[in-house]
């Protein structure tokens, strides 16, 4: 099996072109062989690229513990780019189905290769059990959560798959590490949840690092930016247009007072190619 390691800002995962390949065997076990960072590929997980009825393209993408994701807003920046570097899909807009739908995305080609990609997120879902989360609120903003002996005040979006941001003075380990997998399978949020950790710089500027569900921690993660953006604005904190500084990279984001949607823009990269035999 052809794969493609590509990354957007850091968030890394194994890609599989199923317009060409076939997979050897079920996703979930694959994604687990090949996201192990000492005996596989290595990356965040799997996202498998298909042909799809009236779109460029279907992304479908797993975990590195093999739970399959409804959504990855740098993933699907890496799609966009690899549509049209690999010739399939040779335009500067594209459509792409996603388990949360039909995303739109604008791409900014130079020299013929893509670097950098506006993603509409779509609407965030604020009511409490679409994200879902027992916590009150449509959305819960600035909500208590007892976690870890901690008291947190969060504020929970979904962007097709749920979030939780909490704004701190300080990004530590102990926060993303330590509290991150306990906000992820806390028992308030029934399909577990991304855990966000907020340092605010300015309204139009964060900090942020991310306790992905079913991955950890990552260098980035698109939805979670996105939420923030939205979370941001519910809290009074920030402005509608703002910057994330990401482990892996930066992040342009906009909630569009408009239209409610939210655009995410950043970089893609193709890192490197090669064949699987596992």
């Amino acid at each position: 099996m052809k794969f493609t390691k590509m990354h957007g800002a850091g968030n890394d995962y194994v890609y599989v072109n199923l317009f060409e390949e076939t997979l050897p065997t079920e996703a979930p076990a694959l994604a687990r062989a090949v996201s192990d960072r000492h005996k596989g590929i290595g990356g965040d997980g799997l996202v498998l690229i298909e042909p799809f009825e009236n779109a460029d393209a279907r992304m479908r993408m797993f975990n590195l513990d093999g739970s399959e994701a409804e959504m990855c807003g740098n993933a699907i920046r890496c799609v966009a780019k690899y549509l049209y570097d690999h010739g399939i899909a040779k335009k500067d807009n594209l459509q792409i189905q996603t388990g949360t739908g039909l995303l739109h995305l604008e791409l900014f080609p130079e020299n013929g290769i893509v670097e950098r990609v506006r993603v509409n997120m779509g609407e965030p879902i604020l009511e409490s059990a679409k994200i879902p989360t027992l916590l009150a609120g449509d959305p819960p903003v600035n909500a208590t959560l007892i976690v870890g002996g901690m008291e947190l005040q969060v504020t929970c979006v979904s962007m097709g798959n749920p979030h939780c941001v909490t704004f701190v003075d300080e990004l530590t380990d102990d926060l993303v590490l330590k509290i991150g997998p306990q906000i992820e399978k806390h028992e308030v949020f029934p399909r577990k949840i991304n855990a966000e950790f907020i340092q605010v710089i300015s309204p139009e500027e964060f900090n942020m690092r991310v306790w992905e569900r079913g991955s950890g921690e990552t260098m980035a993660c698109g939805t979670g930016a996105s939420a923030v953006a939205v979370a941001g604005v519910l809290t009074g904190k920030m402005s509608r247009k703002v910057t994330g500084h990401l482990l892996g990279g930066n992040l342009e984001l906009e909630w569009s007072e408009e239209t409610n949607e939210v655009f995410m823009t950043g970089p893609a990269t193709e890192v490197f190619s090669g064949e699987w035999n596992g």
